[in-house]
Formats: structure tokens, sequence, C-alpha cells
């Protein structure tokens, strides 16, 4: 399978472009552009010092990194955060610390999250009276089992 060409830009020359850790890897690792401290349950929108161009058709999804959420409990708010095809601008990510005691230290550079990018339909949506039905019907949250409380 021939990869997506995805254009790159960067703010300043030392910040890397995203790149695959592994072959195969789905997500290619993004780092931040500025140090930064995460207190106990603070959030904050941290810049990556990366603006793309993804083709039309295509989109970019914005993925915690497995390591640091087992690790420190660092997650994204929004998960996966979309970055569309037409967005030219620098993406950054909203980062949590979900640790209850222990802050969370990053540095410029370090790998924050992954971009995982991936073909998208366009949906034609069409107003009807009624919908068909199906197997699960109206069942929402809870619907097939799992958890009580």
């Amino acid at each position: 399978m021939k990869p997506v060409e995805v254009l790159v830009s960067v703010s300043e020359p030392d910040v890397p472009l995203p790149a695959y850790s592994h072959a195969g890897d789905a997500g290619a690792d993004i780092t931040t552009r500025v140090d930064i401290v995460l207190a106990p349950g603070e959030r904050a929108t941290v810049p990556t010092g990366i603006r793309i161009a993804l083709p039309a058709g295509y989109v970019a999804l914005v993925h915690p990194r497995s390591g640091l959420a087992s690790r420190s409990g660092l997650t994204i708010v929004n998960a996966p955060g979309t970055v569309d095809a037409g967005y030219r601008g620098e993406i950054s990510v909203t980062l949590l610390n979900t640790d209850p005691s222990n802050e969370i230290r990053l540095a410029k550079g370090d790998r924050i999250a992954q971009l995982v990018i991936q073909r998208v339909e366009a949906a034609r949506f069409v107003a009807v009276e009624s919908l068909p039905g199906s197997d699960r019907g109206e069942g929402g949250f809870g619907s097939t089992g799992g958890a009580t409380t």
C-alpha cells in the first residue's frame, strides 16, 4: 500500500516532523514545542509546532500515547482530536493530568500524542419521517449489559 502524502510545515527549525516509531505503526508521534508542568487534575492546550495539509477525503486523528497514559496518567481531553483536511493552523493538543497526586513535567521535544491518518467518507444526510428498525432499536447507554452499579 502506497502511503498518502501529507505536507508538513514546522514553526521552528528544531520541531520534529511526525514520525512512526516502528514499521507498521498506525500512529505517528508528535511532540510539544514548549516546556510545561501539569499539576494533578490540570489540563492545558499544548502547541506542537506542526501544521499539515491533508488531501481531500482524509482526516488526522490525535490520539493519546498509551505509555504516557499508563505510566503517568497523561491523556487527551477530546480524544481523539480531529484535524480536518482543510485546516492549516498549528496542531495543538489539550492534555489532562489524571494522576490525583503527581505533577507531570514535559520538556520541549517530548512525544505527547500520535497522529493517525485515515480516509473518511462524506455523508449526505436525508430527512425521513421514521427510521428502519434494527436489532438494537433505541437502546442507549448500558443497553447491551456490562457493569452494574
